[in-house]
């Protein structure tokens, strides 16, 4: 319950301890965490008591359905709560990373996330064959891909908003990869800032600079558009949750002999017997060993 001096809104930005959240009546209000309290996301909802005409104090954050975090080197940083799908944004040019986008892909199975690919800029047709090809053992993993060109408006309207209507979305792909630009054709009030991504490094310049949750413009739904990465640390995922993130690995993981099996080097091991029989790439398999290794030695110190 929302007591009688509470309002209850949903954050649509936030830098630092500084939260927008947004009014059930469309205001928005800028807020802070009570006290020393954080961990506030975009996308949580929250209760907030009203300070003056446009400020706020978050006294609560509801219970969410799911929380993403990114991680680096030197933090985890959560970025977006209450997420239903997300669009993951690749290109056929510049050259996407299977490491990265197999990394969001584990982040969004772990956290009970359906995941969608965009292929972006399929006008470049030169490219076009070894991108596909590049995705396809993701496609045989029921990941579901749609193809498109940020050069045709209309085309990209008419193939995207049937799939993230009625849901709240995250956006969320490499520099470059034409994510704001998409972004802008379907929400052209978020005007985001776009650039031309450098030939010369084959990479983009970063476009978004923090994490911003948009409305659908008269439709239910939303977006919630996260800055570009190069790259994508999963230290807080403990190791089912890294199991999780590798859904071919559930069928093998049933006949493991030992409960505690790491599927490196166990005998009796079903995922190893999977990857031997063809059910399991030998690609996502040294992926799964890259992360679980990397979590390892982060817990370790």
């Amino acid at each position: 319950m929302v007591s009688a001096t509470r309002l209850q809104g949903r954050i649509v930005a936030a830098h630092g301890r500084h939260y927008t959240v947004e009014l059930a009546d469309g205001s928005v209000r800028k807020c802070f965490p009570r006290g020393k309290k954080a961990g506030a996301a975009v996308g949580d909802f929250v209760q907030i008591t009203p300070e003056g005409e446009h400020e706020g104090a978050i006294e609560k954050i509801e219970e969410r359905s799911n929380l993403l975090y990114r991680s680096d080197d030197m933090r985890t940083k959560q970025f977006a709560a209450n997420v239903d799908q997300l669009l993951l944004v690749v290109a056929v040019e510049p050259a996407f990373s299977d490491n990265i986008t197999g990394r969001a892909l584990v982040a969004a199975r772990s956290a009970n996330i359906e995941p969608l690919i965009i292929l972006n800029k399929i006008d470049l047709a030169s490219g076009l064959a070894l991108a596909r090809q590049r995705l396809a053992s993701l496609r045989k993993l029921s990941v579901r891909i749609i193809e498109l060109s940020a050069q045709d408006p209309a085309h990209v309207r008419g193939q995207l908003l049937p799939e993230i209507e009625g849901r709240t979305n995250l956006l969320l792909g490499q520099s470059g990869m034409g994510k704001s630009t998409l972004l802008n054709i379907l929400i052209p009030d978020a005007r985001a800032n776009t650039q031309e991504h450098s030939v010369a490094l084959g990479t983009g310049k970063h476009t978004t600079t923090s994490t911003r949750l948009y409305r659908l413009p008269e439709r239910d739904g939303s977006l919630i558009d996260s800055p570009g990465f190069q790259t994508f640390g999963l230290y807080h995922l403990s190791k089912h949750e890294i199991e999780q993130g590798f859904p071919e690995f559930t069928a093998g993981i049933a006949y493991c002999r030992f409960y505690n099996c790491t599927h490196r080097h166990e005998p009796g091991c079903g995922v190893l017997a999977a990857l031997e029989h063809g059910d399991i790439t030998p690609e996502r398999h040294a992926l799964y060993k890259r992360i679980l290794a990397e979590n390892e030695t982060k817990n370790s110190y």
